[in-house]
């Protein structure tokens, strides 16, 4: 006799409700009677892994890396970077609540769940109150008024992460010092139009236009964490707006002082801007940590500054001598029988210039084959 399947949606709402139940219980329920770290990783069904709790303050020593890089304090396992997420593209069904009022669970219609906190619990939050004008720093705090060390959750099982945009950093478009001028964030070039999403979820602080930035938009995140997004071609969110990581919240151009189509990405906690590339791995489209530490001792006054993008235009220039300086070089390969005389006379220079170009003396034994710039 064959079986009745009519209940069979109903069968599997409820066994996933009993899934992600027990999910919950034996993650967020055991995660308070820790006072150590609780380490989780995205819990999405399709192939991610569940909730993992573990105490990373007992018997597990922080991993050292260099002083110019946040130290990394969960244990190896937890290290593997975290994917860009990719929204499902199935419609949401249904709603389950757990046992944790705020703690919802979303059915998709692909058979895929996962967690979500309830707007109402979020907007409660002071982080989206506090230091919440449309100002591109609302802080204006000294340096000494961030703590020495704190810590920063990225993502966990309620969490998401989408590369804002995946390319290779311009390599003269890094975060930092360049040419004595201060760069506080990191330039993507893109083709214009090209999408651009919100790396985590949040909150929309500042979506207009600013001087310098173009149209520009600032998401401040539950973590504290405030991300840039610069040079917009299109603002498709406004300010106050909730958003999910992954959402597209504008296009990639060149409106503002820009030198051609790229996204000027930043991250600040608190005003201090610090280099994206400890977070994002840009090429891969990565998220490197999960949670990572920052110091005080990672900052200067100076991290708090907004970008001059004046000094985009005077780098461009100067970038441009230069390469036209390369491009006007020119090297010989030393053969049997030359000497410096002889080939100062065959390209129109000195003896003494050879010298000072090469870093060598009149006295130099010239090795066959060795290069000599000669201009």
């Amino acid at each position: 006799m064959g079986r009745d399947n009519s209940d069979l949606p109903a069968i599997i709402r409820s066994v996933l409700f009993l899934t992600v139940c027990f999910s919950l219980h034996c993650g967020i329920f055991r995660a308070a009677a820790f006072d150590g770290v609780l380490s989780a990783s995205v819990a999405q069904s399709g192939g991610h892994a569940d909730v993992a709790l573990q105490d990373t303050t007992v018997g597990v020593k922080p991993l050292k890396l260099p002083s110019s890089r946040p130290e990394v304090i969960l244990p190896r396992p937890a290290l593997e970077p975290v994917k860009s997420f990719v929204p499902s593209k199935a419609a949401p069904v249904d709603t389950l609540d757990t046992q944790v009022w705020y703690i919802k669970v979303i059915l998709y219609g692909d058979n895929t769940w996962l967690y979500a906190k309830d707007p109402a619990y979020i907007e409660d939050s002071s982080i989206y109150t506090d230091y919440w004008d449309g100002a591109t720093n609302p802080y204006d705090m000294p340096l000494d008024s961030l703590p020495k060390v704190w810590t920063v959750w990225m993502v966990d099982s309620l969490s998401q992460y989408h590369c804002p945009y995946q390319g290779k950093v311009n390599p003269r478009g890094k975060f930092g010092i360049r040419r004595g001028r201060r760069h506080q964030g990191v330039d993507l070039p893109l083709v214009s139009g090209s999408p651009v999403y919100a790396a985590f979820d949040g909150r929309v602080r500042v979506s207009r236009y600013v001087s310098g930035f173009g149209n520009l938009v600032v998401i401040r995140h539950e973590n504290g964490l405030e991300t840039f997004y610069a040079h917009l071609n299109r603002r498709d969110v406004e300010r106050n707006d909730w958003v999910s990581a992954g959402d597209v919240i504008g296009l990639g151009g060149s409106t503002g002082r820009s030198t051609g189509p790229h996204l000027h990405f930043e991250t600040r906690y608190k005003g201090f801007a610090f280099d994206p590339q400890w977070l994002i791995n840009f090429e891969t489209g990565e998220l490197r940590h999960r949670f990572f530490m920052l110091k005080r001792s990672y900052f200067t006054p100076y991290s708090s500054y907004e970008q001059d993008f004046e000094d985009e235009f005077r780098n461009l220039e100067e970038d441009r001598i230069e390469d036209a300086e390369k491009a006007a070089m020119k090297y010989v390969t030393i053969k049997a029988g030359d000497t410096l005389s002889k080939i100062a006379a065959a390209n129109g220079t000195t003896v003494s210039a050879l010298c000072r170009l090469n870093g060598i003396s009149a006295d130099t034994v010239l090795r066959i084959g060795r290069r000599l710039r000669v201009r």
